[in-house]
């Protein structure tokens, strides 16, 4: 990744814990949501700029730039033992995927029943676990890369399958925004990879709305959640048939 595009990373970074959406940021600027929308799509900005939109997020410019200097690859996957730290703490494990969904702390006690110590704790022991990175004023910063994903069959995983899968597909899929789809194809391996890099933005489209809709009252918002999987897989009863 370019420095500049690691810039961009960064500042996106920094706007997703402040709260700061492109609209907000836009109305705080005096520009329109779409030239926001562009200058970030462009990564191309001066410094004069630049200072702007910090000053406007609400972080030192210089600590933007020491960020994106500092920057380093980051880790795809936790380890088994950090894996089953968080499914040994429901309310951890609650806190370490509201943060890789970019939630702010205010989301966060909105909308569970966590105190603010509760809450604080929680964060404390994902940086020691090397999750993200707490920073002043309860702010975070995640330090697990836009790629990351569960360990393959893992605690997480495992604890999914357990406890969540079930409960998930026990819903009739009918209501306003839902939906159930399953479907076959057979892909070449370059196709399978472009799909999965199409999901991945799909859920990042996800967090990018969650943090949108937080200007709406809370009665106008629910909670959903997307679960989406690809592999090779075949239904057993299909496969028998096969020739």
């Amino acid at each position: 990744m370019s420095g500049p595009e690691m810039l961009m990373q960064v500042l996106k970074a920094e706007m997703r814990a402040a709260g700061v959406t492109y609209k907000t940021l836009a109305q705080r600027l005096g520009m329109s949501e779409s030239s926001i929308k562009r200058v970030f799509s462009q990564g191309d900005m001066s410094l004069s700029r630049l200072a702007q939109v910090c000053k406007a997020v609400g972080v030192a410019l210089e600590d933007v730039l020491r960020q994106a200097a500092d920057a380093v690859p980051q880790a795809d996957t936790l380890t088994l033992a950090q894996e089953r730290s968080l499914v040994q703490d429901p309310h951890l494990l609650l806190v370490a995927i509201c943060c890789l969904g970019h939630w702010s702390v205010a989301q966060m006690l909105e909308t569970y029943r966590l105190s603010e110590p509760q809450l604080i704790a929680c964060l404390v022991k994902l940086d020691r676990l090397s999750l993200i990175e707490l920073k002043p004023l309860n702010r975070y910063r995640l330090r697990v890369s836009l790629a990351f994903r569960w360990q393959p069959d893992g605690p997480v995983q495992q604890f999914f399958r357990s406890h969540v899968v079930d409960d998930y597909f026990a819903g009739r899929f009918d209501g306003a925004g839902e939906t159930l789809l399953c479907v076959h194809g057979r892909l070449s391996a370059p196709s399978a990879k472009g799909l999965v890099q199409k999901i991945h933005q799909l859920a990042a489209e996800l967090a990018r709305l969650h943090q949108d809709d937080q200007r709406l009252q809370p009665e106008a918002r629910d909670g959903f959640t997307l679960l989406v999987g690809l592999r090779s897989w075949e239904f057993a009863a299909f496969t028998a048939m096969r020739r």
